[in-house]
C-alpha cells in the first residue's frame, strides 16, 4: 500500500485522459491502479448483489405474517448497501466497505426481530 486514497488514484487516471501525452508508468503503479478498479468493481457488485438480496427479503417478509420492523429494516439495508454501490462505484471504496457491514447489520437485526 502507498498510502494513496483511492480517489488519489482515479484523479491522476482522470489527468492523464485529458489530452496530456500518456507518460510511460512503472509497474508499480499499473498494479496500483489495477488493485483500485479491482476494488472499486468489488464494492460495486457487492453492494449490488447485497442490494437485491436485501429486497427480496424485505418483499418475502412484507407478503408473510411478520411484524413491519422485519420488511423496514430488509428495505432500509438494501438502501444503504445501494448507497454503498454507488459510492464504490465513485472510487470511495473505504466507505463503500463501512456501509456495506452497516448495511448487512441492519438487514441482520430485521431478522432478529422476527
Amino acid at each position: 500500500m502507498s498510502g494513496r486514497s483511492d480517489s488519489e488514484i482515479s484523479e491522476r487516471n482522470e489527468e492523464v485522459g485529458k489530452g496530456e501525452e500518456p507518460e510511460e508508468k512503472e509497474p508499480e503503479e499499473i498494479e496500483e491502479i489495477e488493485e483500485a478498479r479491482r476494488a472499486r468493481w468489488t464494492a460495486t457488485g457487492t453492494g449490488a448483489l447485497l442490494t437485491l438480496a436485501g429486497l427480496a427479503a424485505a418483499l418475502l417478509r412484507l407478503t408473510g405474517s411478520a411484524p413491519a420492523l422485519v420488511p423496514a429494516a430488509y428495505a432500509l439495508g438494501a438502501a444503504v448497501c445501494a448507497l454503498a454501490a454507488f459510492l464504490g462505484a465513485r472510487g470511495r471504496t473505504r466507505r463503500a466497505l463501512w456501509l456495506l457491514i452497516a448495511g448487512v447489520m441492519v438487514m441482520a437485526f430485521g431478522d432478529q426481530s422476527d
